[in-house]
């Protein structure tokens, strides 16, 4: 049932950006954070083995769909509109904008599911080439055994953008971990149970499901607060001027996130080509989005909703304000993330990886490519950041644009790479081409900027990022030169010297990092320690 009328929310709360971000943040590291836990699982139960491989590309199947028409196209479009309806109608036209919405995805996105469990081995033979018929074959079953999970995470993109229009940022946030839980749950009882890794990854497919189920269902109870009930409205969804308006602003996005699949496509069709490759690559991408989380989703999930407040209002003042300030944060958290893992790469690896079927050469394999995503933290944070800006203002095809010509130049570079270099190297070049059409992207994204928003204040994003570079870089060379004595002291064999080798250069790199910082007066580490001081004060 429909919630009764009631009169437009008000205006966001006052909230800094930052102090919503580090809330968001702090969600968000718990769930990546326990994201890591259900790696180290699954690494130790299959390894980088050909059924890690299988795995892998089984997942990216309904991964790429999911970003496609759930939390990519979906989300960027949902959003600005349901904050449209509560800011300038009600919550109850809102309601059912969100009933409608979830109706008509649940249809068609059932029918692209059961296309994609009839035709489940041709895409896998069209995604991986380089399989042999016994991996195609497992990676077809997996395939079919998680397509739900598409379903699943197409309602909860929907939920979560309701939550995250009226500030409910914490549970949004929150979601994920349900899903790391499940699997971290299943995965220990596989382990402890001493299965094969073949019934290991057909047990972590259907863990996959239900996790996904349980990152839907809680954003539940604190819907039901905000006085949303379900209800099963399909007729007139397509004439419904709202969910028309969704699905104009999703054209252009789907289309700009077809090339960013495209994109995906092509990589795992080069990687198929190394064994191992598959699965060396996810295992770093997965670590990579840590920061990329704790940062960029955090401030984008915050910035995204003051963005589209902002456009609603007519405020483009404001809302070049609110991007500057989420591009210097990126900044300051993702350049030293960069310069950080690009040193401890090898010990980090070695410390979360290293263990059950995942060998040392898996190791080293792993954290080469991790250097290689490395150099691309900060594109792939800041794109979150800036996308938003685009839908708020409804000129989504700008962004498309952008998008499109860097994922041309991943094709092509990652093309190069998988026709000129060794096969066992790949695994180096994929995320090296990935990194740097990123970096791309973001240029393209700032330039076409102008011409939709205006002018950002470059003058003090160029002073912040000079000053931020020049911290980050000698937070990596510190943290480089610590590795090599801590492990001749520790050893790299136990528990506590692996734990040493890893977090003690980090502990230093960021010690080195915030001292230069508050040096050069980077108005970010000069807010933080006035915040700080302020909270002392109190106490």
């Amino acid at each position: 049932m429909e919630a009764n009328q009631t009169p437009s929310p008000p205006a966001p709360p006052r909230r800094s950006l930052a102090r919503n971000a580090g809330l968001v943040g702090g969600a968000t590291l718990v769930s990546r954070l326990l994201g890591l836990v259900r790696e180290q699982i699954f690494a130790a139960l299959v390894g980088a083995t050909a059924y890690a491989d299988a795995f892998v590309v089984a997942f990216r199947i309904p991964n790429l769909l999911r970003d496609l028409f759930a939390e990519g196209a979906l989300s960027a479009a949902f959003v600005p509109t349901f904050t449209d309806y509560l800011v300038n109608r009600s919550k109850a036209e809102a309601i059912l904008l969100a009933n409608r919405l979830i109706n008509l995805v649940s249809v068609v996105i059932s029918l692209v599911l059961l296309v994609a469990f009839v035709f489940a081995v041709p895409l896998v033979h069209a995604m991986a080439p380089g399989f042999d018929p016994t991996k195609a074959v497992l990676t077809a079953h997996l395939t079919r055994l998680m397509l739900p999970f598409l379903l699943l995470l197409s309602i909860a993109a929907i939920s979560g953008g309701m939550l995250t229009s009226q500030h409910h940022f914490l549970e949004t946030s929150l979601a994920p971990s349900a899903f790391n839980v499940v699997s971290i749950l299943v995965g220990a009882g596989l382990y402890f149970a001493g299965v094969g890794p073949r019934a290991a990854v057909v047990g972590w497919a259907i863990a996959t499901v239900l996790g996904g189920f349980m990152q839907m269902a809680v954003h539940g109870p604190p819907l039901w607060r905000e006085g949303f009930r379900y209800r099963p409205i399909l007729r007139g969804s397509l004439a419904d001027p709202g969910v028309r308006r969704i699905l104009a602003l999703m054209a252009p996005s789907t289309l700009g996130l077809a090339g960013t699949q495209l994109n995906l496509f092509f990589n795992t069709v080069y990687a198929s080509k190394e064994a191992g490759a598959p699965a060396f690559l996810s295992y770093a991408f997965r670590l990579i989005q840590l920061p990329i989380g704790l940062f960029g989703v955090a401030i984008a999930t915050v910035a995204a909703s003051s963005l589209a407040h902002r456009a609603a209002s007519r405020d483009l003042v404001g809302l070049r304000d609110e991007l500057s300030r989420g591009l210097r944060l990126v900044l300051f958290l993702t350049l030293p993330a960069t310069t950080g893992l690009y040193a401890v790469a090898l010990p980090t690896i070695r410390l979360l990886y290293q263990h059950g079927r995942f060998t040392p050469a898996d190791t080293v394999a792993v954290a080469t490519s991790l250097r290689m995503y490395a150099l691309g933290i900060f594109a792939f944070a800041a794109v979150k950041v800036i996308a938003p800006a685009f839908y708020a203002l409804e000129k989504p095809r700008v962004a498309v644009v952008a998008s499109l010509i860097s994922v041309a130049a991943n094709i092509v570079v990652n093309g190069i790479s998988y026709l000129t270099q060794p096969t066992e190297t790949l695994h180096k070049w994929l995320p090296l081409g990935t990194a740097v059409t990123g970096l791309v992207n973001v240029v393209l994204l700032l330039a076409f900027f102008r011409g939709v928003g205006g002018s950002l204040d470059w003058r003090r994003l160029g002073a912040g990022f000079a000053k931020m570079s020049l911290a980050a870089a000698l937070c990596g060379v510190a943290a480089l030169s610590a590795v090599a004595p801590l492990e001749h002291v520790f050893g790299v064999r136990s528990l506590l010297a692996r734990v040493a080798t890893a977090f003690g250069p980090i502990l230093l790199g960021a010690l080195v990092y915030a001292a230069v910082s508050a040096l050069l007066h980077v108005e970010e580490i000069d807010a933080f320690r006035a915040a700080l001081a302020r909270r002392l004060r109190r106490r």
